[in-house]
């Protein structure tokens, strides 16, 4: 009798990169809103409240990333994909895993590059005055510089995978979704934006709950501008 052996089981279609530090009363809502059959990549990066606790028993896969910064739990979860698409998505509930559906149907249909989420706020303390000052005054150095009419850095977005690993992103801080944006930019992808809710997160912002976090924030954002081209990666199937 002939037993074929197992077979190795096929990765998402969709891995969801989810940056952590400290979100153990948001996750049970994300992990909620992620599509079915999507994947979930929990990256916690120094957690003292049992969010890798609570992740992994709401079936997430957790990675640990011991780097501090925003960019080093993104670039974590991104070399931790194994999805053709990838999606990133703040882990505060802030935004809703669920609006990716249209992202990921625009890069597979072959539509866009990089989808990226215009952020609306919805109720009050969505988005705190000075951290949509300093947005909106990156998104305008953003079209000096590259020429994107974009109107939000927000950090809802989706790409492939492949192409996002071409790019060779190297800032680990709060420069990271713009450093991607910048260089997907001058790789001549087509980069676009989608409106999506923006609530009150749950818990207190690491960044822009404070002018002092949002202003490290435009620092980082602002040294990334100023960085020469990068040698042209290989850009995205066209």
């Amino acid at each position: 009798m002939t037993h074929s052996l197992p077979t190795a089981p096929r990765p998402a279609p969709v891995d969801v990169v989810l940056p952590c530090l400290d979100e153990a009363a948001a996750l049970p809502w994300v992990l909620e809103r992620i599509p079915p059959g999507w994947r979930a990549v929990v990256v916690d990066n120094g957690s003292t409240d049992g969010s890798a606790d609570v992740a992994r028993r709401l079936g997430a896969t957790v990675v640990h990333e011991p780097l501090r910064g925003f960019g080093a739990a993104c670039h974590a979860g991104l070399l931790a994909a194994e999805a053709d698409i990838v999606c990133f998505c703040d882990c505060d509930a802030s935004l809703d895993p669920a609006e990716l559906a249209p992202f990921v149907r625009a890069v597979r249909n072959g539509e866009s590059d990089l989808v990226l989420g215009r952020r609306r706020p919805q109720g009050r303390g969505a988005w705190p005055l000075h951290a949509r000052l300093g947005n909106l005054a990156l998104a305008g150095m953003l079209r000096r510089r590259t020429g994107l009419r974009l109107h939000d850095l927000g950090p809802l977005r989706a790409a492939r995978r492949s192409e996002l690993l071409g790019l060779h992103l190297t800032d680990r801080r709060s420069g990271y979704p713009l450093q991607m944006v910048v260089r997907a930019a001058d790789a001549g992808w087509r980069v676009e934006e989608r409106d999506v809710p923006y609530r009150p997160r749950t818990g207190r912002s690491k960044v822009t709950g404070t002018w002092r976090g949002t202003w490290h924030a435009v620092t980082d954002m602002r040294a990334v501008l100023h960085q020469p081209p990068a040698a042209p990666p290989k850009g995205a199937t066209r």
